[in-house]
């Protein structure tokens, strides 16, 4: 089985998916006029942004928050064992291509992220959308969106779960020689009392965890550097020889650097993936270009910030040559920066990102299973399903769990791109009349009409119409 998978993701990997991520980052950068760098001020402007009011009186989830959902799912694992498993295997060189795959990869978030809200739907909750959403409206293709559903569902809902479960296990196992099971069992029953208690509650927890962990975390990192400060050039020395020296073309190492940069690079910030789109989607905003925005943001946050923070954690302290992988490789590393108690305050983020990361992937699943049918029955054996995945990662092998991992997310991100690459016109429409809104100095609201195909855009007609009554 696992000689199977390992075949299937280097052909996926390899051959496929690498030139099109970043042929198509290039493709939407151009497109977009380099929107994932011009509007910078915009988007931390637009953290602030309130969430708008329905006509029922019900307040949504606002840009922040959905903000903190996506995150919640981009910062966890990848970003702690991620990115030591791509040091390990694709030496130093490999965190370029994760910073490339960040920049380019933003234009992508951008897209998919701004369509998810054109297209999206009222729910019980508020709203969702995706790209299923997208295209079964955008492009007309119910079917399609109807296997993207069911592979996002099973990549994020279960096997993504199992990654985060079996990181945090492994972590909390070196640290405190608590048993895998008993972590598993732990994680299942937390995991469990969240997921039951509906989208909103979701929101709230991850508003208040994110934030926290990531800045505690950045602070440590920040330490590291300045005691080490001496030591950074040689550091970006090493970074930029290993991406593209010739020695390491010779002996392989620069096609490992490619393949293993941007491997952990999208798995740990997801653009282009058509995962965050499911969060972004369920944010109250007056304009979908805010939310695309805000998600180009996430991705910055996750790969420039969170995983360079790793990256030169592992870097400075010299131990990616000592032959420990994934979370171990980055206990060991801030260890011999700051002393034994690293290890544990390493066990505890990894249990905060973790944690917080399977919140967000259960959420993508389950706004995919109401898309299918939205049936009770369907989403509770879901729910099920998800803290049974959270107990079988907590113990299965690290490397068939991540390499089923990078078979789906391949798979996800292949389709994806195909569709945003077919609608990324109705993303740059939007993003042309939210440019000229602001320049006339207007807070931007969004009407369907100036599209050139508003079919299938059902919410922003309905909003609009609202709109009109309210000011006759």
């Amino acid at each position: 089985m696992l000689g199977f998978l390992t075949e299937l993701n280097d052909i996926i990997w390899t051959y496929i998916l690498i030139a099109v991520l970043l042929v198509l980052g290039l493709f939407f950068t151009l497109k977009t006029n380099f929107v994932q760098f011009r509007f910078i001020g915009e988007m931390f402007r637009l953290m602030t942004d309130k969430a708008t009011v329905s006509a029922e009186g019900k307040r949504g989830i606002s840009s922040f928050q959905a903000f903190c959902i996506s995150t919640a799912s981009r910062v966890g694992t990848g970003n702690l064992a991620g990115v030591a498993t791509a040091i390990t295997l694709g030496g130093p060189g490999a965190v370029f291509w994760m910073w490339l795959i960040a920049f380019l990869g933003g234009a992508s978030s951008f897209i998919e992220s701004t369509l998810a809200q054109i297209y999206k739907v009222k729910d019980r909750d508020g709203y969702r959308g995706g790209p299923a959403y997208y295209m079964e409206k955008g492009l007309k293709n119910r079917k399609l969106g109807v296997v993207f559903a069911v592979i996002i569902t099973f990549c994020f809902g279960l096997v993504f779960n199992s990654v985060q479960s079996n990181t945090i296990s492994m972590a909390v196992n070196g640290s405190f020689g608590i048993s895998p099971t008993m972590v598993g069992i732990g994680l299942a029953v937390l995991t469990g009392l969240v997921v039951f208690g509906g989208i909103k509650r979701i929101a709230h927890v991850v508003q208040v965890i994110v934030p926290v962990m990531a800045l505690l975390y950045l602070v440590l990192a920040v330490f590291v550097v300045v005691t080490n400060v001496t030591q950074i050039p040689t550091v970006f020395k090493m970074i930029f020889e290993n991406a593209f020296g010739l020695e390491q073309a010779i002996g392989g190492g620069f096609g490992a650097a490619i393949l293993y940069g941007v491997k952990r690079g999208l798995f740990s910030n997801e653009a282009g993936m058509g995962s965050a789109p499911n969060a972004a989607a369920t944010a109250s905003v007056t304009h979908p270009v805010k939310q695309g925005l805000i998600q180009t943001l996430g991705v910055f946050t996750d790969t420039i910030l969170i995983c360079s923070a790793t990256a030169f954690i592992i870097l400075l302290s010299g131990a990616y040559t000592s032959g420990a992988q994934g979370i171990n490789l980055t206990q060991m590393a801030l260890t011999e920066h700051v002393g034994p108690w690293a290890s544990i305050f390493i066990a505890v983020a990894i249990f905060l990102f973790g944690f917080s990361s399977i919140i967000g992937n259960y959420y993508y699943g389950e706004t995919n299973i109401e898309f299918i049918k939205d049936h009770k029955l369907a989403l509770n054996v879901y729910r099920v399903a998800v803290l049974g995945m959270v107990l079988w990662g907590s113990i299965a092998s690290l490397d068939i769990v991540w390499t089923l991992a990078d078979v789906f997310m391949g798979v996800m991100a292949l389709i994806n791109l195909a569709v945003i690459a077919l609608l990324y016109k109705v993303a740059i429409k939007a993003l042309q009349d939210y440019r000229e809104q602001r320049k006339m100095g207007k807070d931007p609201v969004f009407h369907r009409d100036i599209l050139d195909d508003p079919s299938g855009v059902d919410y922003w007609h309905e909003e609009t119409e609202k709109r009109e009554k309210k000011s006759a």
